[in-house]
Order: structure tokens, then C-alpha cells, then sequence
């Protein structure tokens, strides 16, 4: 039970930071959605970001979870892990980035930007920069600091807010003011794309300032059969990553070259980029519980090698039921949720709920994927991705070009699914773990049927139907409550009713 404590002590921690940071996603893309020009301008930026995501596995290719592996294995010594880990990735990193910088123009051309080079340029820097500083930020959730790493976060999260404010809203201001001359030496007006990878490229250089400590302060050393251990752990996570990722960011990269001309493919991809950020607070729940989940099973592992698996399948429990939950809150208050976007996009609110559940079973897939990182057998990671990008290219290569943005959201669904079932079965096989069915299989048919009857129950008064679904979501509380959640074993709750 103490584990368990820890465990959503620290995800509370880190999901200071980790649903700050999606906020501010959250928080920018409405803001991108008014002062962009257009969809399509807001299309291009989804795609970039999208390229960014993908090229960022490649360039830690694993090294992040092979540093959890070697570092909790007690013959090895935590700063020879550490500092093996940082030369490796940052090696590769000032390689690929010299590369990048030799063949800006023909990589621009491939990515439709040959216009503007150097937005690949920036993106290639926000890249490696941001890569290098997930070893340390890794660092400090092995020596268990999550509020150091949440400070730093918060931050970026600040200084990003603050540039993009400044670039998007400020300085067009300023250009219809007497103070125009403060700006005109650098701020190009029509710039607008230009300015959100400025304003990331700047916040990023000065997180990596605030982790210089993490830097230095020890003697580098490369521990040759080290590296080629935790490359021969790592490199299978790379390929994995590389189709998790592509899960993700396919439908995002590709759609512009899916959609025919005619139909506007960077305005749609604008509208399902805004719409797809509406779903992130699943994301955001998600990543703040494996900040913590990780670094947890790992430890877990290690002291209580042979004994109960009780610790994960409460932990996998209790995600599901937190994860249904925020389905069913975003999902009932749509209806004011859509005002942060203009109306342009709102014709893709249809597509949340689906590309939500999509994102619950990738919660559950990773929960799942613990059982081959402790086996040691990362390869079937491999598998399962692969297997989910099968599916995701084949449903976005047939259906995106005739039903465009929506079929992308069923790829997302139907691949999670299929990757979290696979996963499911042969991880039973190979590391059994008792997780409680019956109360996962109760929790998502009560969701269903109440998402089925607040989302198509034939309320036209928006205060009546609000109303309604509130009550719905309270009855999911309610049997939560009676059923794993007894109010007597809330600490504070407890003391009251003890009266």
C-alpha cells in the first residue's frame, strides 16, 4: 500500500507539470485557431510538430528506458550509467544535426516547406535540444526529484506561453501603434508559422540552460561494453518507439499527401489537429502516470523479484477508472468546451470522443508493456507496434482520401485496440498478472451506456442537457465510490466521518 502511495504521490507531482505543459498545448492551439491566418496555416503546424515527435524517438532511440534498466541493476554504478547515456544519445544528436544542417533545402523540399528552410532549421535545433534534456530530466526522476523536474517544467511552460504571446499578439499590435519602432528592426508581420517554432526554439534554449547543473558537476566517462549492453536493450525500443510514434503521428504527417489537393488537406489537417488537442487531457493523465510508472515497476521489480503482482494490477485498475472518468467529462461538455476554438473548426468536434477511447487503450497498451521490459523481452514491443502501424497506414491510406480527418480518428481507436488486446494475451502467456477483469469490463460498460444515453438522449436546452449529463457523471462517481473507492479510506474524509 506505501508503494501505491508513492506512486500517485509522485503522478501527482509530475502531472503538475506534464498537464501544464498539455494545457499550455491546449491553451496555444485556441489561441493558434484565432490569430493564424487560416486552417491550413494551423495544418502546417500540426504537421511540423508531428515530424518533430517522430524524429525525437529516433534521436533518444530508447536510450531513456535502457538508462532506468542499467541504473537499478545493482552492479552497475549510477553516474558511469548516467554519463555513458549522455554521450551516446548526445553524439548521435550533434551528428544528425550537422546532416540536417548539410541537406536543409532537399529535407525542406520533402517536408512542403520549401519556402521557408528555416523552419526545418529550428525544428532540427528544438529537436536536438530537446532530446539531449530528456537524459537529465530521466536523471531526475531515477533520484526521485519530481518536484525539481516539475519546477523546470513549469518554466518552459511559462517562457513558451510568454514568446508565443509575444510574437502572435504583442507585436501585431504594436505594428498598429506608435511603438511599431520598438518591433520593425526584427518582427515580420506575415511571419505567423514562422513565430510558434521561434517561440519554442527560444523556451527550449533556456530550459537546457536551466539543466546545465545536470551537465556537469562529475567526470564524463564512456563505458564501451556498457553502451553495447544498454544499445542491445535500447535499439529494440527504438523500433518500437519508431511504430508507437508513427501510431501517433502518421495520420498528422501523411494527411497533406493523402487528402487530393481540392479538398484543402492542410485546412483539414488544422481542423483534426485542434480537435485532436481537445482529447489531450487523456494524454495528459497518461503521461503524468508513466513519469511516475515507470521508474516505480522498475524499482518494484528489483525488491520484490517472486513475489505478488497485487501492485500492478491495482496500479492498472485504478488507471482505467481515472482514464473513463475524463472520457466521459470531456465528452458530456463539449458543448462549452468547443468556445476556446474558432468556429471554423468546430465541424471536427465529432471526432474527440472517438480518438479518447483511442487513447485509453494506449494507456492500458503501455500499462500492459511492463511485463517485456521486465522480461527483458522488448522485441514483442516491436510486434505490437508494428502490428497497430499495419493498421493505422492501412485504414488512413483507404479511407483519409474519401472521408478525410474522421477515418483518421477510427485508425487511432482501432490500432490502440488491437495493439492493447495483443498485448493483453501474449503477455499472459509470458509474465502472468492477475489484473481484475470483471471490474475493468463493469467500469467501460457503464461508460458506454452512459456516454450512449447523455450524448444522444434528445435534450435541444443546452442548460437542461448539461444538467442531465452531470448527473450521469455523477452516478459513475457514485459507483466508484461503492464499489473501489470507500469514502473511510480517504484520510480526510475519514476523520469527519469518524465523528
Amino acid at each position: 500500500m506505501g508503494g501505491m502511495k508513492t506512486l500517485a504521490k509522485e503522478t501527482a507531482i509530475y502531472g503538475v507539470s506534464s498537464i501544464l505543459g498539455k494545457f499550455m498545448s491546449w491553451c496555444l492551439t485556441p489561441m493558434y485557431t484565432f490569430v493564424l491566418a487560416s486552417t491550413s496555416e494551423l495544418g502546417e503546424v500540426t504537421n511540423i510538430y508531428a515530424i518533430i515527435a517522430l524524429l525525437q524517438v529516433l534521436l533518444t532511440f530508447g536510450m531513456e528506458t535502457g538508462f532506468f534498466r542499467f541504473v537499478n541493476k545493482t552492479e552497475e554504478k549510477e553516474k558511469a550509467v548516467y554519463s555513458t547515456t549522455l554521450i551516446t544519445v548526445g553524439s548521435v544528436i550533434l551528428i544528425s544535426l550537422v546532416l540536417a544542417f548539410l541537406f536543409l533545402n532537399p529535407i525542406a523540399k520533402l517536408f512542403m516547406q520549401e519556402s521557408h528552410p528555416e523552419y526545418i532549421g529550428m525544428m532540427f535545433v528544438v529537436l536536438g535540444l530537446d532530446s539531449f534534456c530528456a537524459i537529465p530530466f530521466a536523471f531526475l526522476r531515477f533520484k526521485k526529484k519530481p518536484i525539481r523536474f516539475a519546477g523546470i517544467k513549469f518554466i518552459y511552460i511559462i517562457l513558451s506561453i510568454v514568446f508565443n504571446i509575444f510574437f502572435l499578439i504583442i507585436c501585431p499590435w504594436l505594428t498598429s501603434t506608435e511603438g511599431a519602432y520598438l518591433i520593425e528592426w526584427f518582427y515580420r508581420p506575415n511571419y505567423g508559422v514562422g513565430y510558434v517554432l521561434v517561440a519554442n526554439l527560444l523556451a527550449t534554449f533556456l530550459e537546457t540552460l536551466f539543466l546545465l547543473p545536470y551537465f556537469t558537476g562529475f567526470r564524463y566517462t564512456f563505458d564501451i561494453n556498457l553502451a553495447k549492453r544498454m544499445l542491445r536493450y535500447s535499439l529494440p525500443l527504438l523500433v518500437l518507439g519508431i511504430a508507437g510514434i508513427m501510431n501517433q503521428t502518421f495520420d498528422k504527417i501523411m494527411m497533406p499527401y493523402l487528402i487530393p489537393e481540392g479538398k484543402d488537406p492542410m485546412g483539414q489537417l488544422g481542423i483534426y489537429g485542434a480537435c485532436v488537442k481537445i482529447a489531450v487531457v487523456l494524454t495528459m493523465f497518461t503521461q503524468a502516470f508513466r513519469y511516475a510508472y515507470e521508474p516505480f515497476i522498475f524499482g518494484k521489480h528489483k525488491e520484490e523479484r517472486g513475489k505478488s503482482n497485487t501492485a500492478y494490477s491495482e496500479a492498472m485498475k485504478y488507471f482505467i477508472i481515472c482514464s473513463l472518468f475524463i472520457f466521459l467529462g470531456v465528452s458530456f461538455y463539449l458543448d462549452i468546451v468547443k468556445y476556446i476554438l474558432e468556429r471554423n473548426f468546430w465541424e471536427g468536434l465529432a471526432i474527440v470522443p472517438i480518438v479518447m477511447f483511442g487513447d485509453i487503450f494506449m494507456g492500458v497498451f503501455f500499462n500492459l508493456s511492463m511485463w517485456y521490459k521486465l522480461n527483458d523481452e522488448t522485441h514483442w514491443g516491436i510486434w505490437f507496434s508494428l502490428i497497430g502501424f499495419v493498421f493505422i497506414v492501412a485504414i488512413n491510406v483507404l479511407f483519409v482520401p474519401h472521408y478525410g480527418y474522421t477515418a483518421s480518428a477510427w485508425a487511432i481507436f482501432v490500432s490502440y485496440l488491437v495493439m492493447m488486446v495483443a498485448s493483453y494475451v501474449i503477455g499472459q502467456k509470458r509474465y502472468p498478472i492477475q489484473y481484475n477483469m470483471k471490474s475493468a469490463g463493469n467500469y467501460t460498460l457503464l461508460t458506454a451506456l452512459l456516454f450512449v444515453i447523455g450524448m444522444y438522449a434528445p435534450i435541444d436546452n443546452i442548460v437542461l442537457r448539461l444538467g442531465f449529463r452531470t448527473f450521469l457523471l455523477f452516478l459513475f462517481i457514485a459507483y466508484t465510490i461503492k464499489y473501489d473507492l470507500p469514502l473511510k479510506e480517504i484520510p480526510i474524509l475519514n476523520r469527519y466521518l469518524k465523528k
